[in-house]
């Protein structure tokens, strides 16, 4: 099920088009219609429209994410600054795009999203992971920890999670190591098990922790 959240019927209508034969849509026209839908039916993605009257922008996207974690948010914007859409993306949402989106390419992010991948524009990528790493040094678990799971993980598995922490696609993986994209995800489910994290921005974030520790330990000497 996927949910559409919107003030504008021209732009719902375009959305569902964009979606139309591949999913069960529902749309909501409000904030209050929305939190319901939320808890009630339990989308598995959720189309947000970041100017729906009264969201409050990312901390109305935080309230969100609160009523229910599950459904993975893809927030839908005009123009937006780099600040912004870092600031949803820590938020919670798992993509953001542009609201005049070709409906036909709003297939494509609904898909990647549902699959665990994060549709975020590579040029913040690094600036996402940084910020997002320095509060996972906060974290009870020691970076030292941290090293000795991903320690664990067998050789190719090691390559994937450090592409991941690349801000790599599946797809841009299994071009990379000449692999198909069952194989990349196959080694992913695997990846998430051992380190008992539930998606890629939970690995990419203990990567560059690991790698925070690397530099700590080479200054250190």
């Amino acid at each position: 099920m996927i949910l559409i959240a919107s003030s504008s019927s021209d732009t719902l209508a375009r959305w569902e088009q964009g979606l139309q034969g591949v999913h069960i849509v529902l749309t909501v026209r409000g904030l209050d219609s929305l939190r319901e839908g939320l808890v009630r039916v339990m989308p598995k993605v959720l189309l947000l429209d970041c100017d729906l009257p009264g969201l409050d922008g990312p901390k109305g996207v935080a309230v969100l994410r609160k009523a229910n974690t599950a459904t993975k948010i893809i927030a839908l914007t005009g123009v937006v600054s780099d600040e912004t859409e870092l600031a949803l993306f820590k938020a919670g949402v798992r993509g953001c795009c542009r609201s005049d989106i070709d409906p036909q390419h709003l297939k494509r992010i609904v898909a990647a999203v549902e699959q665990g991948e994060l549709w975020i524009r590579r040029s913040i990528t690094p600036r996402l992971l940084d910020e997002l790493g320095a509060k996972l040094r906060y974290e009870a678990q020691p970076k030292r920890a941290v090293a000795g799971c991903l320690a664990e993980l067998t050789l190719r598995e090691r390559e994937i999670a450090e592409l991941i922490g690349n801000g790599e696609s599946n797809k841009q993986i299994a071009r990379q190591l000449s692999i198909t994209e069952r194989t990349v995800k196959a080694h992913l489910t695997g990846i998430f098990r051992k380190l008992g994290i539930a998606d890629r921005l939970g690995l990419a974030l203990r990567v560059t922790a690991r790698r925070d520790a690397d530099h700590e330990q080479i200054n250190g000497h």
